[in-house]
C-alpha cells in the first residue's frame, strides 16, 4: 500500500496527478490536509483534536482529508487509516519549488521526513511553478522511474528523496541529476499595514537569494532544466563540527 499526502490540500491538482501515477503501482491510501498547509514544516497538532473525513473509496483505493498538518496526515494514515506501515510514502506534487533551503520550511518534505523517521521509504515531489493551474504533464515518466527505483533498490537508512521538477515542457527536460542542496536564504521583510481600527498588522514578504552557483546543486539543476533529486536525512548533527567544538575549554 502506498500512502500519499501533500501540503497544498486535498483538492490540489498536484495531488491529483500524483494519485493518478501512484495507482499504477498498486493500492493507494490518501490522507491530505483539508486546506493548504504550505510552510508548516514539521508542525504537529497537539492542542486540538484531529479529525478524518472520508472523501472517496473504491477498489484498492481510499481517500481522506484531515484537519491537521502534513505530518499529522502521515501519522493518521499509518496508525489509523492503514493500521500498519505503508510500503511507500509519497508527498506532493507541490505547487512551487522545494529546492535549496526551502526544504526546511516545506510541509511537503516534512511529511516524507516523518515517514523516514518511522523507517518508511519516502519521496517528496515538487514542481517549480506556484500557480494552481501549473502544468504537470511533463512529470509522469520521471515520477514513475524514481518510484520504480525506490521500490526496487530501497533507500539508505534514514534517507528520503527531495525531487524538484523544472516548469518546462517535457521535450525541454534534459534528464535527472542526483545533486546536493544549494545554499540559499530568504531575504525577508514585513509589510506593515493598519486595519480599520488603526491597529498594526504584518504580511511577511521576501525574495529568495541563491548565491550558490555550483553545478552540483539542486538550484542549478533546475535552472538548467534537469529534474533535481536530493537525498535528505533527518540527522541534523553537524558531524564535522564535533571535533572542533570538543577542543573548547568548558570552564564551570
Amino acid at each position: 500500500m502506498i500512502l500519499i499526502t501533500n501540503d497544498d490540500g486535498i483538492h490540489a491538482p498536484g495531488l491529483r496527478k500524483l494519485i493518478e501515477i501512484a495507482r499504477q503501482f498498486g493500492d493507494v491510501a490518501v490522507v491530505a490536509p483539508d486546506k493548504p498547509q504550505s510552510g508548516m514544516s514539521h508542525a504537529i497538532t497537539v492542542s486540538s483534536p484531529l479529525r478524518l473525513f472520508k472523501q472517496d473509496e473504491g477498489d484498492g483505493y481510499v481517500e481522506y482529508s484531515c484537519n491537521g498538518t502534513p505530518v499529522d496526515a502521515v501519522k493518521l494514515g499509518e496508525q489509523i487509516v492503514l493500521g500498519e506501515k505503508p510500503t511507500l510514502v509519497l508527498s506532493g506534487i507541490n505547487h512551487g519549488s522545494n529546492a535549496s533551503v526551502n526544504v526546511v520550511y516545506s510541509g511537503t518534505m516534512a511529511a516524507v521526513i516523518e515517514a523516514t523517521i518511522d523507517g518508511i521509504p519516502a519521496i517528496g515531489f515538487s514542481l517549480n511553478d506556484y500557480s494552481r493551474n501549473a502544468d504537470f504533464s511533463a512529470v509522469d515518466d520521471y515520477i514513475k522511474t524514481i518510484i520504480t527505483n525506490v521500490l526496487k533498490n530501497g533507500l539508505p537508512e534514514g534517507t528520503c528523496l527531495n525531487v524538484n521538477f523544472p516548469a518546462v515542457p517535457k521535450k525541454d527536460i534534459k534528464g535527472i541529476k542526483v545533486c546536493r542542496q544549494a545554499k540559499g536564504r530568504w531575504a525577508e521583510e514585513f509589510d506593515e499595514r493598519l486595519d480599520p481600527h488603526k491597529r498594526r498588522y504584518f504580511w511577511l514578504t521576501g525574495v529568495f537569494e541563491d548565491g550558490d552557483t555550483s553545478p552540483d546543486t539542486d538550484s542549478m539543476a533546475l535552472a538548467n532544466n534537469y529534474v533535481a533529486v536530493v537525498p535528505v536525512h533527518y540527522d541534523l548533527t553537524a558531524h564535522k563540527a564535533i571535533r572542533e567544538i570538543e577542543k573548547w575549554k568548558f570552564e564551570i
